[in-house]
């Protein structure tokens, strides 16, 4: 997410304003992609049912597949390997070190694996969080881009992108964000079509449990 989040203000500043940065006074907002990423409705059940069928019907059916391959190979190796020339028995042994490794590297394979099916799941939601980003950047004229955590002071209310995505997107803030948004004069509408993933796509939101 980080990469992606440095991509996309960095494309951001340099199509915008680089050509007048240095005439104008530094703007700053503060962002954070995993802020907006849980405020779509129903998004963490949604991954966590999307993420559970994938083990169910891949990651495991590979796990057993790949074991079963193991086992064959290992019997087929120790009872005829003698009977196949020095080549040959060097591809068996490569093939059965190979398997050997993903078996032992299962929990590390698993894992890549789901971080990979997860961001393919994120990915229309996120387009729809950086076009908005994107969107807010130029109009607003902001000139740099950060996260929240890089300031020990954070910028003022009216300088929370997260807030104003969200808000672009009529995503649902939470009451406390709403108040402080209106006690700042800042309003918490928006004229920008609501958020919805295109039909058949899926759900977008914080890290599933990996097990």
């Amino acid at each position: 997410m980080k990469k992606v989040f440095v991509l996309c203000v960095a494309f951001a500043l340099s199509l915008t304003f680089i050509s007048n940065a240095s005439a104008q006074q530094g703007k700053i907002g503060i962002f954070d992609e995993q802020t907006v990423l849980s405020l779509f409705p129903g998004i963490q059940q949604k991954l966590d049912t999307l993420m559970g069928k994938f083990v169910n019907d891949s990651l495991k059916p590979d796990y057993d597949y790949t074991y079963q391959q193991y086992l064959l190979k290992d019997s087929t190796y120790n009872k005829d390997s003698l009977k196949y020339q020095p080549s040959t028995r060097a591809v068996m042994r490569k093939d059965l070190n190979d398997l050997k490794a993903k078996i032992v590297n299962w929990q590390q394979y698993q894992n890549q694996a789901m971080e990979q099916k997860q961001q393919e799941i994120l990915e229309p939601y996120r387009q729809k969080l950086y076009d908005a980003l994107l969107k807010i950047i130029q109009e607003q004229k902001y000139i740099y881009v950060m996260k929240s955590d890089a300031f020990v002071i954070p910028p003022p209310i009216a300088d929370n992108l997260s807030l104003k995505v969200a808000i672009a997107l009529k995503l649902p803030l939470p009451k406390e964000a709403q108040d402080a948004l209106r006690n700042a004069g800042i309003s918490t509408t928006s004229d920008a079509a609501p958020a919805k993933p295109a039909a058949g796509t899926k759900p977008a939101a914080p890290a599933a449990k990996k097990n």
